[in-house]
């Protein structure tokens, strides 16, 4: 379902607004070349001058054949890679009841993929937004058959589900690929149903126009990011309705779930998808164990930078060398943090070596560099004295 996702790209913050991922190829890039071979590789008469023109007409017209030709084999390897996967790319109805006097409808869609088919059922994951709030979830297959969905996980961070349908009807499963292997300026192809049904299957065609890029993501709309995800940046014609569709190459493998733009007027063509290799752990572990384990501290807390300077000197008694970090605010009974000691207004600098200045720092290390069961050291404040306690991380329910 499509939904305006607060999101900021590092160092400059931009509303996104969840969508699937597209854009415009540009085909035979060295065709100059050719045309410059051609004219040159031909023989001149000695002295005769009226040759030239001559070679000038046969180059453009042999160029324009070699354009021609060189766009011709661009559209079949596209249309054949659309070929292998498009009957795997269906539509997402999130089916909500919108008060008691009216019947249940779709309060929204989207896209998702078809990556797997155990011989009962068949498996697709779409994004958490598309499902998100959903009393029903309805997959609607390339043959116009409405299939009713069991939604087995989410996860919010990721902004991934799985749902499972019966495979009956299912007749294509994609074929996973690796974003890992790809490169800026590969043909990217992105299919999906903007706009709803009335658009299934549209194909949009462009590049990969950036790898690893960091957008920060607010999850709870208090204007400080919860998490940075790293994405895959295409060129797109993006619409709502692509959220949860594939990114697919040349090869027609999947590469990527689409999944946000940025949606501002004065800017186009700026898309991002789930890469692949990160989404294939979290697809496993929403089917499997219909959540994500993550790693447990147990606290709530808030960025030492919000924290007002009479505080920080008067509540926290901090010297004015301490500048970054993060105030504990509630303390979890019986979690690790519990256990470890930890307080109300303690303000940890650092976990392991790692130097904390924010809540998604914090995040980032735990989900990141550590696992459940890891023992970790803490360092912080309490009244102005610096201590450190050690911690073992329990796990942490689907967020």
């Amino acid at each position: 379902m499509e939904s305006n996702q607060s999101t900021k790209k590092e160092k400059n913050t931009l509303p996104m607004l969840m969508s699937g991922v597209a854009g415009g190829v540009i085909a035979a890039l060295f065709t100059g070349g050719i045309f410059w071979n051609m004219v040159h590789d031909e023989p001149e008469a000695a002295g005769d001058s009226t040759e030239a023109p001559t070679q000038e007409v046969a180059g453009e017209d042999n160029s324009t054949a070699a354009t021609n030709l060189v766009n011709t084999d661009t559209a079949n390897i596209v249309s054949a890679a659309v070929k292998k996967v498009s009957d795997a790319v269906v539509g997402i109805s999130n089916i909500q009841q919108v008060n008691l006097w009216e019947e249940s409808d779709a309060a929204g869609t989207g896209s998702g993929v078809v990556y797997k088919d155990d011989g009962e059922y068949a498996y697709v994951v779409t994004n958490n937004h598309v499902v998100e709030g959903a009393q029903e979830v309805e997959v609607t297959l390339t043959n116009g058959e409405h299939v009713p969905a069991e939604v087995l996980g989410t996860d919010q961070l990721t902004d991934l589900a799985v749902l499972r349908i019966p495979n009956d009807e299912v007749t294509t499963v994609a074929e996973m690929g690796s974003s890992n292997d790809i490169s800026v300026g590969e043909t990217a192809i992105a299919i999906g149903n903007p706009l709803g049904q009335e658009f299934a299957g549209s194909v949009t065609q462009g590049i990969i126009s950036g790898l690893d890029r960091s957008v920060d993501i607010d999850l709870n709309q208090d204007g400080q990011p919860d998490w940075t995800t790293s994405v895959i940046q295409t060129d797109a014609a993006i619409n709502p309705g692509n959220s949860g569709g594939a990114l697919i190459n040349a090869d027609g493998k999947l590469i990527g779930i689409n999944s946000m733009k940025i949606a501002q007027a004065q800017v186009e063509g700026i898309g991002f998808a789930i890469p692949i290799d990160d989404a294939k752990p979290i697809i496993d572990q929403l089917e499997t164990n219909n959540q994500v384990v993550r790693p447990f501290l147990g606290l709530s807390a808030v960025d030492l930078s919000t924290v007002p300077t009479r505080n920080v000197q008067e509540t926290l008694k901090l010297d004015e060398s301490v500048e970054n970090g993060v105030v504990i605010a509630q303390i979890e009974p019986n979690s690790p943090a519990d256990e470890a000691g930890l307080e109300r207004y303690d303000v940890i600098t650092k976990i392991d070596e790692k130097e904390i200045e924010s809540m998604l720092d914090l995040k980032q290390y735990l989900y990141s560099e550590t696992a459940v069961g890891d023992e970790v050291n803490i360092t912080f404040y309490r009244d102005g004295n610096l201590q450190t306690t050690t911690l073992t991380l329990t796990e942490q329910e689907n967020m």
